[in-house]
């Protein structure tokens, strides 16, 4: 695992965003499934118990790709990449409508833009295979 930059992020990640899903839901008690308001957790970072829910699996794919090998942390490294840069990007239009059911806030988006610079930048562009050149 150490000779792989995938493999590594996807471990450390998928770690650090379980123990977010857990630790959400200290501060989600009495707060509903998909409400758009939320507990605040570290008290900076919004999230209700969907949200939670959201960490747990998304941690555990990066945790489960990063522990199984190089090709599947690459894969899911750049999925969740792109996915959290998608996310990050609409977290901005969907404060203080309906549609916010993870209970984002500004905070989140920025993290959730951080996650995927990280997470897309190791997915693409480390481990790129070599072509020999034939004369």
């Amino acid at each position: 695992m150490r000779s792989s930059p995938n493999r590594l992020v996807g471990t450390i990640f998928g770690a650090v965003y379980v123990l977010v899903g857990l630790l959400g839901f200290a501060v989600t008690s009495g707060v509903g499934f998909i409400a758009t308001e939320g507990g605040l957790l570290l008290g900076i970072f919004a999230v209700n118990p969907l949200h939670n829910v959201a960490h747990l699996l998304i941690g555990a794919a990066l945790l489960i790709a990063g522990i199984s090998g190089v090709r599947p942390a690459k894969a899911v490294n750049t999925t969740v990449g792109a996915a959290y840069l998608l996310l990050g990007i609409a977290g901005f239009f969907l404060v203080g409508t309906a549609a916010n059911i993870l209970a984002l806030n500004v905070p989140d988006h920025f993290l959730h833009l951080a996650s995927a610079v990280v997470l897309l930048a190791v997915g693409l562009g480390a481990e790129r295979e070599t072509r020999a050149v034939t004369a």
